[in-house]
Order: C-alpha cells, then sequence, then structure tokens
C-alpha cells in the first residue's frame, strides 16, 4: 500500500501509495513505523490526499523502549510498515503488577491500553466533557478497574468523591462483594436521601480564620481581622481552667472599663455592660454576682443604678472591683491550639469582640462588623448549622481517621454527596475539607497517608476566585503546587474547564477528555494545557459517547480510549422521558 516517503518536516512527513493498490477505507489514524537501519519511528496517519498520505511523527521506540517525541527523523529510504504486536504492547503498556486497566485502542488493533498507576493517580488529573459524554462513566470505571484486579488490593487507598448528585452510590455500594477487605462509606447533606448515609459533620473548632470566613461569605480585611479576634475568644471562653478563668475576668473587666470610661449616656453604658455580662458571665462577672463594699454588699446589677446626675451610684465601689481582676500582663496569654466549641459559643465570642472592642461603635468597621454578626446568626439558627454539631472533642488526625475507619473497616472509597445544599455552602465545604487534608498531609511522613480526591461538577468549587485578594491564596490552587509531594492529588470532573482556575489546570499531570463542542472551551483547555496540539483537540470532537482521548505523562501518546461501562454504573444518565410519559401506572 505505501510506496515510499517523500517528504519530512519537523513533525510530519508525506508517504506516497502505491497506485496498483486499493487505499483500505480505515486508514486513517492508522500507526505505522517508518524503520531505518538505526532508528525505529512511530507515526500515524492524520491525513489522506489523492495517492498521498500525510502522517504524524509521534516517537522513537529505542532498545525495546517507546520515547514520545522524534528528535531523530526518518530518512527518505526508511522502510514504511505496521507495528508488532511487540510494538503496539510498548505503545499502549500491558498488564501487570502496578498497571491499571483504561479501555481499549480503537486505533491500535483494539488493544487493551493500560497505564501505570503511580504516573495517572501519583499526580493531578482533569476529566473534562459535554454532559453525557461519558464522565462519570469513566471516573466509575477507571476507579471500579483498580479494585476489581484480583492481583492487586489497594487496601490503604483513600478515595474522597466530593459528589454533587449522590449518582456514584450505586458503582461503588458494593465493592465490598468484590473483596470483602474493600469498603465504601456514604456520608450525605441529605438526610431524607434515598441512598440512606451519614449525616456530614465537621468539628467547628477545626477552621481557620479562612475556613470561617468562606462560611460567613467575608469579602473584606477587617472582616479578617474581626473572625481572628473571634476564635482567639472563643477558645478562652470555652474553657474552664484556672488560667483561662483568670484571662476570661481580665477580658471582661477590660470591656467594662473601656464602656465605662466612654463618651456615651450611663443608660448606653449600662446597656453595653449588661450585654457583655450576659454574653460571657463567670463567677466574678454575672448580674447577680457579689461586690463587697465596707460594711455592705451589693449585686452587680444595683451597682449600675443612675443618679441624678446620670452617674453610677456605686461607680466608685464598681471600679475598685472590676480593677482586681485587670492584670496587663495576661494580654499575652496565648489558648490551646485546639479547644472544643460550639457554633453557639462562637456566636458569643463575636458579640462580646464587637462590644469589648469597640467596633459596633467605630463607624468605619461597623458595616463589616454587622454583617458579620447577622451572617453567623443565620449560620446557627439556620439549616446548615447541624453539620457543625460534632458532640465530642477530636483532633485533626482523630477526625479524618474517624471518616476512613470505623467499627475496625478501613473504607478505601469515602463518597460525600453535597445534593442537599445551595452552591455557596457546598463550596465552603469542599475548601473547608481540602484544606484539612492538606494540613494533615503536611503534619505526617510525605506521602505515608495518600488521598486521591475526586470533584465531580468541578467548575462548583475550583474557580477563579476572591480568595486570593481575601486570603493570599486559594486552597485549591496551594493543592496543585504543593499537594502532590504530600501525597494529596486531585481529580476534576467538569464540563465547563472555561470555569476552573487556570493555574489548577495548569499543574494537572494528565488529561481525559471526552467529547466537548463549545468553542470557549476548547479554546480554553488550548491555551492552558501544556503541549497540546490542534490535531489532538481536532480528535476529541469525533469522539463517541464513552471514548476519550488520553494524553499527559501517564500516556505513551495522546490516544483515543474507549472505556468500558462500569459495572454497576453510576446514576448519571438521562431521564427517560418516554418510559415516563407513556408510564399508566
Amino acid at each position: 500500500m505505501f510506496e515510499k516517503i517523500i517528504y519530512i518536516g519537523n513533525h510530519d512527513a508525506e508517504i506516497k501509495l502505491k497506485d496498483s493498490e486499493r487505499i483500505e477505507t480505515d486508514i486513517m489514524n492508522m500507526p505505522l513505523i517508518l524503520q531505518d537501519q538505526d532508528k525505529t519511528i512511530l507515526a500515524e496517519v492524520k491525513e489522506l490526499l489523492a495517492g498521498v498520505v500525510k502522517v504524524k511523527l509521534l516517537g522513537e521506540i529505542v532498545n525495546n523502549k517507546f520515547i514520545g517525541g522524534v528528535l531523530r527523523k526518518p530518512s527518505l529510504t526508511a522502510n514504511i510498515r505496521t507495528l508488532t504486536i511487540e510494538e503496539l504492547s510498548l505503545i499502549v503498556n500491558q498488564e501487570g503488577l502496578g498497571n491499571v486497566e483504561l479501555g481499549i485502542s480503537p486505533f491500535y488493533a483494539n488493544k487493551k491500553v493500560y497505564a501505570d498507576m503511580n504516573e495517572i493517580f501519583s499526580n493531578h488529573m482533569c476529566i473534562f466533557g459535554n454532559t453525557g459524554g461519558g464522565k462519570s462513566c469513566g471516573v466509575a470505571r477507571l476507579i471500579q478497574n483498580i479494585f476489581y484486579n484480583p492481583n492487586f488490593i489497594p487496601f490503604r487507598s483513600n478515595f474522597l468523591i466530593f459528589d454533587s448528585s449522590g449518582e456514584y452510590y450505586t458503582a461503588f455500594s458494593k465493592i465490598n462483594e468484590k473483596n470483602p477487605n474493600y469498603h465504601y462509606r456514604f456520608f450525605t447533606t441529605n438526610k431524607n436521601s434515598v441512598h440512606g448515609g451519614e449525616l456530614l459533620q465537621i468539628p467547628i473548632w477545626l477552621l481557620n480564620v479562612e475556613d470561617v470566613a468562606l462560611l460567613l461569605s467575608a469579602t473584606t480585611h477587617t472582616q479578617l481581622s474581626i473572625i481572628e479576634k473571634m476564635l482567639k475568644l472563643v477558645k478562652i471562653l470555652s474553657q474552664s481552667d484556672e488560667s483561662a478563668m483568670k484571662y476570661k475576668n481580665h477580658l471582661i473587666a477590660s470591656a467594662i472599663m473601656m464602656v465605662m470610661y466612654s463618651n456615651k449616656g450611663s443608660a448606653s453604658k449600662r446597656d453595653e455592660i449588661f450585654s457583655i455580662l450576659n454574653t460571657c458571665p463567670t463567677e466574678a462577672f454575672n448580674l447577680n454576682a457579689t461586690v463587697q463594699g465596707i460594711g455592705y454588699t451589693r449585686r452587680l446589677q444595683e451597682c449600675f443604678l443612675i443618679d441624678n446626675s446620670d452617674q453610677f451610684t456605686e461607680r466608685v465601689l464598681l471600679t475598685e472591683y472590676i480593677n482586681k481582676f485587670i492584670n496587663p500582663e495576661l494580654n499575652q496569654y496565648e489558648p490551646e491550639d485546639v479547644q472544643y466549641f460550639t457554633l453557639k459559643d462562637m456566636e458569643k465570642a463575636l458579640n462580646f469582640a464587637l462590644i469589648s472592642e469597640g467596633w459596633l461603635g467605630n463607624e468605619n468597621v461597623y458595616a463589616d462588623a454587622i454583617t458579620l454578626k447577622v451572617k453567623l446568626h443565620e449560620l446557627v439558627i439556620g439549616n446548615n448549622a447541624k453539620f457543625f454539631d460534632y458532640k465530642d472533642f477530636v483532633r485533626l488526625d482523630q477526625y479524618l481517621s474517624s471518616m476512613i475507619i470505623k467499627d475496625g473497616k478501613k473504607f478505601q472509597i469515602v463518597n460525600i454527596n453535597l445534593e442537599d445544599v445551595d452552591d455557596s455552602f457546598a463550596k465552603s465545604i469542599v475548601k473547608i475539607l481540602t484544606r484539612l487534608i492538606l494540613e494533615f498531609s503536611k503534619k505526617i511522613e510525605r506521602g505515608s497517608v495518600p488521598f486521591n480526591i475526586i470533584l465531580e461538577e468541578a467548575h462548583r468549587y475550583v474557580q477563579k476566585d476572591q480568595d486570593n485578594f481575601l486570603f493570599g491564596y486559594n486552597i485549591f490552587d496551594r493543592v496543585a503546587k504543593e499537594g502532590r509531594k504530600y501525597g494529596m492529588l486531585i481529580a476534576l470532573v467538569s464540563q465547563r474547564p472555561v470555569d476552573l482556575s487556570e493555574t489548577v489546570i495548569s499543574q494537572c499531570s494528565n488529561f481525559l477528555i471526552f467529547k466537548m463542542s463549545h468553542p470557549r472551551d476548547i479554546e480554553y483547555i488550548t491555551k492552558m494545557i501544556p503541549n497540546i496540539t490542534d490535531d489532538t483537540i481536532e480528535k476529541q470532537k469525533a469522539l463517541q459517547v464513552g471514548s476519550c482521548l488520553m494524553f499527559g505523562s501517564a500516556f505513551k501518546i495522546p490516544m483515543i480510549v474507549k472505556i468500558e461501562m462500569p459495572n454497576p454504573m453510576p446514576q448519571s444518565s438521562s431521564c427517560n422521558v418516554v418510559a415516563t410519559w407513556t408510564n399508566r401506572g
């Protein structure tokens, strides 16, 4: 069929066809070997003209290994032939320990395609494609292939799937039937989920300033300062040891003295002081506390009676009593890093901070302070409060361990279903849990507990938002840059790559591209993905459902792979309107 090479370029070549032979209909994308005495070059047919075939040069076989990219070019006299079985195996890889099956290659003799697990699961990954193109099925089958391999037991693996609609439940819930060593766990924000599951809960005391800022939709650096003060106070106010009690009394006394010597009227002062006493009462500072005078006693609230000159009747006694608890050295006191407290404790701490720091009286920060106060109260009394109603104190390592180990079972797949909350709250939850996992991963021996995080509908979470402005970083940008060396890997599953963070995509090493048609998305991935070619982009436009274009560090060359349907399937198929409309039952 092929007569000789008539042109060689930097990345392609042209081959003349023999006039006497009929052109085969399936010649497009056919792999060929251009064989010289000292060079074995892999090429692929990319265009068919009258009597001429244009091929793309893909790589070279050297010492029984395939190397992508071509430095040495074939000669015009190179022999043109099809691949041997051995050469095919070098390109599509082969079954073996540490390799995972991906599917079959329609253009490489329907050979099964395998990838090195370390290459594909020790790097960040993107799975893009139109709705209905097969993304969820592809993800489900890829993970199933790991656990269905009888010669490989990934007992210590940790796959965390953030699932916006609970569609992966059916794909993994019976994984234990394949092997009793495997277990699947389903957390949910929807207590009425048809799959049941455990309510997702996060200990509020594990959150840092940025986490709380996300929950309260903070937008200014002033609000960050208020949140920072609130978190310091709540750790102190929730303690009961002697040092903490001294500091609490010092804080309350200092706050009362600041109010007493402000330029407000006595009635306003009294209202603010009573608010402080009701927010965080102690044995020494509550409305019924006993204040000892010379030969008489008063209850603390009685010291705030106002005389005809608009002064507190017991201001001298009150001042002496309060001053006994003020100790400037206590201003250096730092609470323990982790202490048990609740959302309501946090609200009390915020109210105390706003009064004691005078923020409510400062017109420059009043709006920011009131906004936080309102949003925190809405969280405390709203439906989302239950997600932070964690009853028992745990440290970070204990909390994460409790998610993947329970009752002696090690859960390899943890599915977190976020279908019953709005996008803003879901985004906050995903970012908070991601930050907690990264913090944990950085504290232990590098890579000793790897986490593979799969973000379904990733455009809901990994956005180009204001985090960098407010916090100085975006948690997904940080994971993309730092996570790999700590064994924290992310896989972005999305139909809208244009909405994703450019930094995160640029740090991904492997790509599974299902059919995409939106020109903005195609243009975006063309610009963002390193080494992607126009030829690669063109291939994905003609893909069938369930087929995808795979390329990156885990693949020898960009390759179209038909993925076997998962068994069982995820619940990601479209509604069957014909069956529903005609059902009379």
